[in-house]
């Protein structure tokens, strides 16, 4: 199991901030706005040094998504930030209608994903955003692993045209991933190679598979770990060709099994490559209020969870 050092934990959503920052000294179509949550979605920066462009549009999101869809009329390219549940489910009627439907160069930035907000309960902590994005046609749903990886995201989202939903985080995680990397959208990312089990994770459940990996070595199974940082579009190619490889799947993230990366590689696999997958996901469940790790232990997503997830498609593989 190939090691992956790293020197510092850092909020995925900090990541954002920084890639935002730097968009803001490179790209003058880059605009931001907010809705009363600039310190936790790290605007700060952007507004300190460019408030020309930053936009406080206070406690309504729906507005703001209005907003957002009528700046690119003229040309620019706005970020919107909020927390992820008001991102999607309280603005999903504009964000489709406004933006999707007639493909409007928005970005859509989203932290306090999934269960890891903690303390402020099921309220806030959606799991099913990344299903109702990547529904809207024209979408790209993309959920990164640590805070470099994010902020990579943040800077290549710009020159994508067309909708994004960018899904980011508040706990802090490893930052493992390398700083001065390329991000591809539509690209997998290959962490280690392996012939036993494909174990496709996205989000916060990237560094849990990289454990569960290791731990899975000391068994003596060699996993195949890839980082699925795009849910939509999904890297077909990369996943057909792992899952063909070992012939057993494992996905894992931060969100409900109904709707999410698990459900976007099995109806990939039903169609083209049947094989026996299982899914580290939440099951049909809200959340509740309780820390991080409280969380994703008792709603299974750890990385020992991974482990007996693996343990159980390995026994159906023919």
């Amino acid at each position: 199991m190939k090691d992956f050092p790293y020197t510092e934990s850092k909020d995925t959503r900090s990541g954002f901030g920084a890639g935002l920052h730097e968009l803001g000294k490179t790209n003058p179509n880059v605009v931001a706005l907010c809705a009363d949550l600039t310190g936790s979605l790290k605007m700060d920066a952007f507004k300190k040094d460019f408030p020309e462009r930053f936009f406080q549009v206070g406690i309504a999101e729906a507005n703001m998504m209005g907003v957002a869809a009528g700046m690119t009329i003229g040309g620019k390219i706005p970020f919107t930030g909020t927390f992820a549940n008001f991102s999607t489910g309280r603005v999903y009627d504009q964000i489709r209608q406004s933006i999707a439907y007639s493909d409007k160069n928005v970005k859509i930035c989203a932290s306090h994903a999934g269960l890891t907000l903690g303390e402020d309960g099921a309220t806030h902590q959606i799991l099913e955003d990344v299903g109702m994005m990547k529904m809207l046609p024209g979408m790209t749903v993309i959920n990164p692993c640590d805070f470099n990886q994010t902020k990579a995201a943040t800077i290549a989202i710009a020159e994508h045209h067309g909708p994004v939903y960018l899904r980011f985080g508040r706990p802090v995680v490893p930052n493992f991933t390398p700083a001065d990397q390329k991000f591809e959208i539509g690209k997998a990312v290959m962490l280690n190679e392996g012939t036993d089990v494909s174990i496709f994770a996205t989000g916060h459940l990237v560094w849990k598979a990289i454990l569960a990996g290791k731990l899975l070595a000391e068994k003596g199974i060699n996993a195949e770990i890839i980082n699925i940082h795009t849910i939509k579009p999904l890297d077909e190619e990369a996943v057909l060709t792992s899952a063909r490889k070992t012939r057993c799947v494992v996905t894992a993230e931060e969100h409900q099994m109904h709707g999410g990366l698990g459900d976007s590689i099995a109806q990939l696999l039903a169609r083209q490559e049947p094989l026996p997958l299982e899914m580290v996901a939440v099951n049909d469940s809200f959340g509740e209020s309780a820390t991080p790790d409280q969380l994703m232990q008792k709603y299974g997503l750890m990385e020992g969870d991974i482990v007996k997830a693996v343990e159980a498609v390995m026994k159906r593989r023919k």
